[in-house]
């Protein structure tokens, strides 16, 4: 068997950015909501962590989880604890804890250090997180497809977007990408008149939130929604009781207020309401030129080309030899096949004829 050493100029790569909607069936914009509702219970269940929001009524053959809703509370409100004894000690803590790590990383983050989305909004106590489901997107998020309206109890609404068209440099925290989430469409912040905004498309209390495309999370600022309109709010109302010294509501076992609270905010907007979301993912493509000059590949070992001994089966083949290239295999160093392409249809060889093969690995 012969080979064919390859030259460093006949390999290239290529990366190619392939988007699609986030949504099941591609729908670019999510206009329906639905939950499960759960039975009844004595202990705690998920729905006290999160709630799961699917595109079709829970139950029917079309229903998938779209996303999920999270809040966390840096004192543990808004939950029934684990155990009555342990003051605190809450799912809405456990959340606050975990996405504080997921975001800032171990070393910065503890249950001293809040989340900061600018002006007052500093050590932020009360967050919700929006974890976009791992089967709706391949790599990442990808900004500027980010729109999402949400309604307040007296009709308040507001659209929210990320803010990645307006900004020119990309910040990093541990978890990658993060952009602010700003009142306005398509990446760019709307002009706002909000009481005491830090600027356009913010409130008082900073941003809306972070736009997280590396790990699919939106997370929520708590008092940048709860806010008055004038303040650019929507009024949305959070359950802040510390049930660890409150009479215990026997509902929170198998639910969260607030995590229902951001669902109705989310899906009250009839006819009008919609999520819009786009994923990213980057292909990188390796292109191999095989070569194969006049003089190359013209024999073959075949046994319908060759006897036993070694000797060609048709004497005309000795000076006019004709093969079909079919396959092409690469080798490394040590002669060991890492890669097999096949032709569409095979490829007529001879001493008058050279070709070139353009195989493409795609990872």
């Amino acid at each position: 068997m012969s080979f064919t050493k390859l030259d460093p100029s006949d390999l290239v790569i290529s990366t190619d950015s392939v988007t699609a909607p986030a949504w099941s069936s591609n729908v670019p914009v999510l206009s329906s909501f639905y939950i499960s509702t759960p039975a009844q219970s004595t202990y705690i269940t998920q729905n006290a962590f999160y709630l799961n929001v699917f595109q079709a009524p829970v139950g029917s053959t079309s229903a998938s989880v779209q996303f999920a809703i999270a809040y966390g509370n840096q004192q543990g409100s808004g939950s029934l604890p684990y155990n009555p004894l342990v003051v605190g000690v809450t799912p809405s803590l456990t959340t606050y804890n975990q996405y504080n790590t997921l975001i800032y990383g171990p070393a910065v983050s503890s249950s001293a250090q809040g989340f900061n989305f600018g002006g007052a909004g500093t050590n932020v106590a009360s967050v919700f997180a929006i974890n976009i489901d791992r089967n709706r997107y391949k790599e990442s998020l990808f900004p500027g497809t980010f729109n999402l309206k949400l309604r307040g109890p007296s009709g308040t609404t507001i659209n929210l977007c990320d803010n990645s068209n307006d900004t020119t440099v990309i910040n990093y925290l541990d978890c990658g990408r993060v952009f602010d989430i700003v009142s306005g469409s398509n990446g760019k912040a709307s002009v706002t008149a909000n009481t005491s905004q830090i600027g356009n498309g913010y409130t008082v209390s900073g941003s809306y939130g972070m736009y997280l495309p590396d790990i699919g999370v939106i997370l929520l600022n708590g008092p940048a929604l709860t806010g008055s309109a004038a303040f650019g709010g929507i009024g949305l109302v959070l359950d802040n009781i510390n049930y660890s010294t409150n009479p215990i509501t026997s509902s929170l076992y198998t639910s969260s207020i607030n995590n229902n609270n951001l669902f109705t905010a989310i899906s009250s907007s009839g006819a009008t309401a919609s999520f819009q979301l786009n994923s990213q993912e980057n292909i990188s493509s390796n292109y191999i030129f095989c070569r194969v000059k006049s003089q190359e590949y013209n024999y073959s070992s075949n046994p319908t080309f060759v006897s036993g001994s070694g000797d060609l089966l048709f004497s005309s083949m000795v000076y006019n030899p004709q093969t079909y290239v079919t396959t092409v295999g690469l080798y490394n160093n040590n002669s060991q096949l890492l890669a097999v392409a096949k032709l569409s249809r095979p490829l007529v060889k001879d001493f008058t004829k050279e070709a070139l093969v353009r195989v493409k690995l795609d990872w």
